[in-house]
């Protein structure tokens, strides 16, 4: 998959959970539905972008990729 479609992807959730008040809270919701929901291939494409740049990501999902376990 495209690291654009990622990014697109991995944002849309961030926009979800950045309703939550608690933005600690918010990250682990985003860290979480990535876990559970995404193909590895999907989770390590996303964490290897985050690593390297990660500048396309909203605040929230870059904390909740640093959160990932590596896969």
């Amino acid at each position: 998959m495209k690291i654009e479609r990622l990014i697109k992807m991995a944002n849309d959730i961030g926009q979800f959970f950045n309703a939550e008040s608690d933005k600690d809270i918010a990250a682990e919701g985003v860290r979480n539905h990535i876990e559970r929901s995404w193909d590895p291939r999907m989770r390590r494409e996303l964490i290897l972008y985050g690593q390297q740049d990660g500048a396309a990501l909203i605040d929230i999902v870059k904390v909740a990729v640093s959160r990932l376990d590596p896969v």
